[in-house]
């Protein structure tokens, strides 16, 4: 079971600029908080844009499992990479996923050291190198034809997805002709919408994006599990996990919901105590690869100009990500002596699977101390220097502790950082779910790319960035 450890956020560890600890009490305001808004939200789940919360339980658990599971087993043994066409919430799940519970030479591996299992390429962007690159190696590495492509995209309009897909239709159909569509899955809406028409029109098998689940919380349906089944993750595990971490999630008593607790913290030391910036610190790489998944879920759910009564208010936190002990020498000479305006969250280990011992017998007295210990000893011993440095530094943080990196610990993690945002959305009174800012940018793309019926948004982009003479 994770833990959340927040004593470091407290007054009598880091003084005036942590939080009170009788405000957390029965009683009081924080616990007074909890209970009302875990009322709201008991409300409100599997409705709306809050569907996600029943991701992992019967029957949405049991009717993505059983059509995932189909879809992979109908592949098994036939293609050897994998390319997820996505981008924002449908590829940073997927990413996450696999960095945590694959090894870090996964792509690296052979054939049978992957136990037949496909190499996995997150394509979440349209770098035209990087995109060009993936694809040489696919066709130089098994070729196009054992090459799967999991096209994600709700409505098929995002125009990252879109460019992508279109590149890779048009090389599958000169490559294989009517088989092509043998090597797309797409996964969308199941029915309506552009993605929808084409998969309709050209054959091709498709899992849902389920309804009023958003991008970023979709990582726990077809989105997400896909691709995880496809490289051997059970999936099964990750919805246990984040099952059981709903219903902790779900008590009313604050110090036995670490959601509703870690929401708590986070926006009070934000709002009142001056500390806007959010800190992920993994103290393990395979976890790195959600500190970007909880990069958006933190900025784009809470970053809103206005509240649900449309006063004007620019709420939100900046997220932003660290590796322990990587970041040791080159973040934290801020975090300890610049602004104090951040919370820093850290993930620690128990056991990270293998350990390397460090030998002795090198007869150097300045790094002796080292011998006959292990590198996870070694790298738990530094988050353990840089915790208690932040808190001489009166520098609040918090630790999530993860006895081991596996699916149900993950699915844990994912569920409480999820429940956590939607707390944090009503204590911001914000809207968690909708992302205005980013369909300004969508629509100027548009615009920019020639679409028709966006001729407007061209011309505001050509007004408001008219050439100056104010470049070097």
């Amino acid at each position: 079971m994770l833990t959340l450890d927040y004593a470091n956020c407290l007054a009598d560890r880091v003084g005036p600029h942590g939080l009170d600890p009788a405000r957390l009490q029965p009683g009081a305001e924080g616990h007074a908080a909890c209970v009302h808004l875990t009322g709201l939200l008991a409300r409100s789940r599997g409705s709306g844009w809050e569907r996600w919360r029943e991701l992992s339980f019967d029957p949405i658990r049991a009717s993505h499992l059983a059509a995932v599971h189909a879809a992979a087993a109908r592949r098994r043994g036939r293609f050897d990479n994998l390319v997820v066409l996505g981008i924002g919430g449908s590829a940073l799940g997927n990413s996450a996923l696999q960095c945590a519970l694959r090894p870090p030479t996964w792509n690296l591996l052979t054939n049978d050291g992957r136990g037949g299992l496909p190499r996995l390429f997150v394509l979440d962007n349209v770098d035209p190198a990087h995109f060009g690159a993936t694809l040489d190696f696919c066709a130089a590495h098994g070729g196009l034809e054992r090459t799967l492509f999991n096209v994600v995209s709700k409505s098929g309009e995002t125009a990252e997805t879109a460019a992508q897909f279109m590149i890779v239709r048009a090389m599958l159909a000169e490559a294989l002709g009517a088989r092509a569509k043998e090597n797309v899955v797409a996964i969308t809406d199941p029915e309506r919408g552009t993605m929808r028409a084409i998969c309709d029109a050209e054959g091709y098998d498709t899992l849902p994006v389920p309804e009023g689940v958003g991008g970023r919380f979709s990582v726990l349906s077809p989105v997400g599990l896909f691709s995880a089944v496809m490289c051997g993750i059970d999936a099964a595990a990750l919805l246990d996990g984040a099952a059981d971490m709903d219903r902790r999630c779900s008590d009313p008593d604050l110090p036995k919901n670490p959601a509703a607790m870690l929401a708590f913290l986070l926006v009070e030391l934000g709002t009142r105590k001056g500390k806007p910036n959010h800190v992920l610190m993994p103290y393990c790489n395979a976890l790195y690869g959600f500190a970007d998944w909880f990069r958006q879920l933190w900025a784009e759910s809470l970053g809103k100009r206005v509240d649900r009564q449309g006063e004007e208010v620019f709420a939100g936190f900046t997220p932003i990500k660290a590796l322990g002990a990587t970041d040791q020498h080159s973040q934290i000479q801020l975090y300890r002596e610049g602004p104090n305006d951040k919370v820093i969250g850290f993930l620690e280990v128990g056991d990270f699977g293998r350990d390397v011992p460090i030998p002795a017998g090198l007869g150097v007295e300045a790094i002796a101390y080292l011998e006959g210990k292990t590198l996870g000893a070694l790298l738990n011993a530094e988050k353990r220097a840089t915790e208690y440095a932040l808190v001489e530094s009166q520098r609040p943080n918090f630790t999530i502790r993860f006895p081991r990196v596996d699916e149900r610990h993950v699915g844990e993690f994912i569920c409480l950082w999820e429940v956590a945002t939607a707390y944090a959305g009503l204590m911001l009174n914000v809207d968690a779910y909708d992302q205005p800012a980013v369909e300004t940018g969508k629509q100027a793309t548009f615009g920019l790319m020639g679409r028709a019926g966006y001729e407007k948004h061209l011309r505001r982009v050509e007004a408001a960035l008219v050439e100056t003479p104010h470049k070097m």
